[in-house]
């Protein structure tokens, strides 16, 4: 098995459609039953969803001094937005669920899979 980060990118914007109360509860429902399968074939190991970009903060270590900063580290239209990790027997199988993922929420999904950790 091999392990793949699934990350959901998200458009910020004042002006982004918004669901209505019914829809959401559709789409929360179909991502709960995917999530249900994921983990009842010991697919999923770990998803979350983030709060806005309004709520981030960036920080870093310059000369020995933290700094912390609001916001998203990079200027962009599409912030990530959730992601899963998921153990998938090969990429193929990773992008058959990233394909299930964004046909119910309608983002893009990038899959990545880590990188191998020396002595492993």
């Amino acid at each position: 098995m091999a392990r793949y980060l699934l990350s959901v990118h998200t458009a910020y914007s004042a002006d982004q459609p918004t669901m209505d109360e019914s829809e959401a509860q559709r789409t929360w429902q179909a991502i709960t039953a995917l999530e249900a399968e994921m983990a009842a074939s010991d697919t999923l190991v770990l998803s979350g969803r983030l709060t806005g970009p309004d709520l981030a903060a960036v920080v870093r270590v310059s000369d020995g001094a933290t700094m912390v900063t609001d916001g998203p580290f990079a200027e962009t239209k599409e912030l990530l937005g959730g992601f899963y990790v998921l153990d998938a027997p090969d990429l193929d199988a990773a992008l058959g669920w990233a394909s299930r993922v964004t046909a119910i929420i309608g983002a893009p999904i990038e899959v990545r899979p880590f990188a191998p950790e020396p002595g492993r």
